[in-house]
């Protein structure tokens, strides 16, 4: 697995990057050598915060968490994206590594998957010109966490959503 760390307000040690190695290496029994790791690392006043993405033959696994201690943090970014593999191992045998739920052990804690999907709900409607501080105003008025809409400038259709640190993200679809 190809292995990226990013530091954000934080002296990223070589301690810290062997540890954060360490962890991932523990993830790959479940993905091929082509697997990238991006590692985000940064502190925001007491709390440690990791936000790690690995893409895997077109399919994406993405954590973040935060704690009081970066190390405790890594430990449980490792744990959830294990937690996220197992819960939906059925549908990503064929997308991970062959073989990879073969020693899985006694010691594993039993994870309950999800049977289906139930959408319960289907919407349509058509996107409206609009800038990106539109879109974001228009999704706070409806109280939702993310809103589409066709970008006025580059007349592609984009998705604004809310994030955790309570700044907002912007997808563009191409």
């Amino acid at each position: 697995m190809k292995v990226q760390i990013v530091a954000r307000k934080l002296d990223l040690t070589d301690g810290m990057k062997d540890y954060v190695t360490k962890k991932l290496e523990k993830l790959d029994k479940f993905f091929d050598d082509d697997a990238e790791a991006k590692i985000t690392m940064s502190v925001e006043k007491s709390r440690q915060k990791i936000e790690a993405t690995i893409i895997s033959k077109n399919t994406i696994y993405r954590v973040e968490t935060v704690t009081s201690d970066m190390y405790v943090t890594m430990d449980k970014v490792i744990d959830d994206i294990e937690r996220q593999i197992r819960k939906n191992k059925t549908r990503l045998e064929k997308r991970l590594k062959k073989g990879a739920f073969v020693d899985m052990g006694v010691t594993d804690v039993p994870v309950e998957e999800e049977a289906e999907f139930n959408i319960i709900k289907t919407k349509t409607f058509t996107t409206k010109p609009m800038s990106n501080e539109e879109a974001i105003l228009q999704m706070n008025l409806l109280g939702h966490q993310f809103f589409v809409f066709k970008n006025a400038e580059t007349q592609q259709n984009s998705i604004v959503y809310k994030r955790k640190d309570g700044d907002y993200g912007l997808i563009e679809i191409k």
